[in-house]
């Protein structure tokens, strides 16, 4: 496995740690329009060579794109070649630790609302819909990957990467899969009902999407833990 998300989001955070590297990001990101290597060192009154080499390596950790234009009216022979442009990515920066995902709670609220309001459906009823849903997608999306077979313990597995990759943390021990973390912490401490379920629906439907028969996902809240835990078979009464 390559770099893993958190590791590239840590790295591109640390990029911006450098003073020149950070104010040349700045700089840039005010600008309306893409700027040259030259417009950059005369703006921050550095080196060409300085900046040159700090705007690449923001290119490197994709905080910034680049373009090429010719800035001249010249055209044919002796116009010279196009400038090497520099401008925001469109890449969004944020860590947490452990990790949260309230964008995620925030899309599924957001389908929810919108699906109440178009059909007349509780919302509540909408939210856990578009959380069994997106889980369904995610779990299907990774059981297309896989490439060593598909055994029920293969499965198991894929459904806790899957769940790891959205910060959950999940540790398994034999059939069961505890989950460490909530990605949604704070909405859940405040809206526990509301966010557990949908916690619930969209472990669920990962592993309803990856084909995991006997997988179960129930709501049984510890301190310390999400809400949710994960069963291989039915939990013996």
């Amino acid at each position: 496995m390559h770099r893993d998300e958190l590791g590239d989001r840590v790295a591109r955070v640390a990029a911006l740690a450098e003073p020149v590297r950070r104010r040349l990001y700045r700089y840039v990101a005010a600008q309306p329009e893409p700027v040259s290597r030259d417009q950059a060192c005369e703006g921050l009154g550095i080196a060409r060579h300085t900046a040159k080499f700090h705007l690449d390596k923001l290119v490197e950790e994709d905080l910034l794109v680049t373009s090429f234009k010719r800035l001249s009216d010249r055209r044919g022979p002796g116009a010279g070649r196009p400038t090497k442009l520099y401008q925001r990515s469109d890449r969004e920066l944020s860590v947490t630790v452990p990790e949260r995902r309230y964008d995620i709670a925030g899309q599924l609220m957001a389908r929810a609302i919108e699906q109440a309001a178009r059909d007349g459906v509780p919302v509540v009823a909408a939210l856990h819909s578009a959380a069994a849903a997106l889980g369904r997608s995610l779990g299907d999306q990774m059981r297309a990957l896989l490439q060593r077979g598909r055994s029920r313990e293969r499965l198991f597995d894929a459904a806790a990467q899957t769940l790891a990759a959205y910060g959950y943390e999940p540790r398994r021990e034999g059939d069961q899969v505890e989950l460490v973390n909530c990605p949604f912490d704070v909405l859940a401490a405040r809206h526990t009902s509301l966010v557990c379920g949908l916690n619930e629906c969209f472990v669920q439907g990962v592993a309803d999407g990856l084909g995991c028969r006997g997988v179960t996902a129930r709501l049984e809240p510890e301190p310390g833990l999400c809400c949710v835990k994960v069963y291989a078979a039915d939990r013996p009464e």
